[in-house]
Order: C-alpha cells, then structure tokens, then sequence
C-alpha cells in the first residue's frame, strides 16, 4: 500500500472512528441501538487466510440488542468505482460467514449474525457502481432465484458541507482534511480535532492521524516543500501558523509566474494566427467563417502544420481541410 493507503486505513481502526461512521453517516434507527462501548476490532485468529490476505479490509464487531453485529469496512483507494464491488462484498460476507462456522462461534441451530459491508471511497470520480448485488445479475425469468446484498457507501468526495455539519465528528472532519483545504482553513479543522480528541484514551488516534497528516495531507498541501514531521495535533496547528503567510506568498509568486508564462504562450499563439490569417487572405481572399472559427480554435502546433501545407497548396480546403 503507498503511504497514504496505509496511514488512512490505520485510522479506521480506532473504535472513535467507526462509531462516528455509524453515528454520522449512516441514518438509520438501529444505529441507536448499538452499545458503542463493546466495539472491537476482529483479530487475524477470526478469520480466513483469504480475508487476511486482503490488506485494504477491516472488520469490527458490535452489540447489537444483546447479540453481535458484524461490521465490515472495505477502504477503497483506487481512482474509479469497481463495477464488480457488489460481487466482492457478497463474496467477502460469505467467507466471514463461513469462518464463523468453522471457528465454532457459530453453531446450529442458533443463526448467523448480521453484516454491516460499508465501503469507504475516497477517489476523485464520484462512485457509479451497482451498491446491490442483484442488479449485477441477469434476471432472465429467474429473479426469485437471484442472490440480494447491498453495501453501504461512503463515497467522501460527494459528502457536502450540510452532512459535514450535521455529523459533527472527528469522521467529518478527517474528510474535510481530505479536500486539502487551504492553510487556514486546516488550522481550524486541526483544532477542533485537537479539541474532539484530547482525552488520554485517543492518544492511539491522535498518532494515526498526526502521522496521516503529515505524509498525505501536507504533502498534497504543499508539494515539493521540505516539511518536519510534527509529533502532535497540535505541533502541526502551530506549524501552520507560522508557515501560512510563507506559502501563501510562494502560492502567489508561483501564479503571477505561471499567468506571465501563459500570457507569452497565448501571445505567441495569437501572433501566428494574425501571420497565417494573412498569408491565406493574400492567397485565397477573403476566408469564409468556418476558416476563421478554425482559425481562432488552432493550437501552435496546428498553426505551424497549416503554414507547411500553405507552401504547396492549391485550394483553402487543401490547407485548412473541408468544412464540416
């Protein structure tokens, strides 16, 4: 995993996190149901070599009115949605199921526990995939026949604001600190962190996290700059502090540079379009609007193409193309 799969997934292994994903996130009326204080993560010794296997995987197990809920976390890093999800979380749940069995926590005639498959998605496309394993499957006359699961997704980057503030937890504000907002804005994040999890029984956490920023969210903040690893929420507040109207002048140095490097592009590009406007004039007289709106569409490179063709052409179209 690179540096920001494995800090990330570390973090959904507190206890704090996962009760803010079901408190926050998750608006239904068992969620109230749940004794959060018997949270525990299942161990290696719980489960199959195939879900040990699986690094990116976290499954954690819950009172729910006097019996076990299961829940299983799936973060997913990668960049688009995968249209098979429905299929593995099916197939997860029933290894999970089956080493229950063969554990003998689970024994006939009493029933299988329940699941909770949540998939965490942090990638920039929104999420398109199938979140019920039925509709992945072709009914052809036999849809009483065909399996049923959903999953429940938390697909990060199309969470808004208003939910954000409605769930008011360290959960919302962690995806808040995935946006990389600006300096400022990160310093009250970070401090209503520093706040939320001040409590000895968070130090865990508060490491996870510290560590999180530092790798991931700093150095997206600000790329390229040579940043010391803070040991606290707070150390990095104050770093911050003192930083901010540092970057924001570099931020400024570096747009006024990349605005002058554009500006002499597009008055490069501008000129020899005025340059190859006149050849063609004198050539072929006046242009007809579809080679004037080509005209102004053209990169460089295509500028340059049609003033080679210019040399020899006998026709406007034979430089120019035809008009569509």
């Amino acid at each position: 995993m690179t540096a920001h799969d494995g800090s990330y997934k570390h973090i959904f292994s507190h206890a704090q996190i996962v009760e803010d994903l079901l408190r926050g996130f998750v608006h239904e009326d068992w969620v109230a149901q749940i004794d959060y204080g018997s949270l525990e993560k299942v161990g290696g010794s719980y489960v199959t070599d195939d879900l040990r296997e699986r690094e990116d995987d976290i499954i954690w197990r819950v009172r729910f009115k006097g019996e076990w809920l299961y829940v299983y976390l799936l973060i997913e890093f990668q960049s688009r949605s995968d249209p098979w999800m429905a299929l593995r979380i099916l197939v997860y749940t029933g290894l999970l199921y089956q080493d229950l069995v063969k554990s003998g926590q689970i024994a006939a005639p009493k029933k299988l526990p329940p699941i909770f498959p949540v998939v965490v998605y942090n990638g920039e496309s929104p999420w398109r995939a199938a979140c019920e394993v039925a509709e992945l499957i072709e009914p052809a006359g036999l849809s009483a026949w065909r399996p049923s699961q959903r999953y429940f997704l938390l697909d990060e980057g199309r969470v808004s604001e208003p939910e954000l503030a409605e769930a008011d937890n360290s959960l919302a504000d962690i995806i808040r600190l995935e946006s990389s907002p600006e300096p400022e804005a990160m310093r009250h994040i970070i401090g209503r962190l520093t706040q939320r999890l001040r409590e000895p029984r968070y130090d865990s956490l508060r490491r996870a996290l510290v560590v999180w920023i530092n790798r991931v969210v700093l150095k997206r903040l600000v790329p390229g700059e040579s940043i010391p690893e803070a040991t606290e929420l707070q150390e990095i507040d104050t770093m911050l502090a003192e930083r901010v109207v540092e970057w924001t002048e570099k931020w400024k140095r570096e747009g006024l540079e990349q605005g002058r490097q554009e500006g002499i592009h597009q008055g490069r590009s501008q000129g020899e379009i005025a340059l190859l406007r006149r050849q063609l004039t004198r050539r072929f007289g006046p242009l007809p609007a579809w080679a004037e709106a080509r005209l102004v569409q053209a990169s460089t490179e295509q500028c340059e193409t049609w003033a080679d063709r210019l040399l020899e052409a006998d026709s406007l179209e034979a430089v120019l193309g035809s008009p569509e």
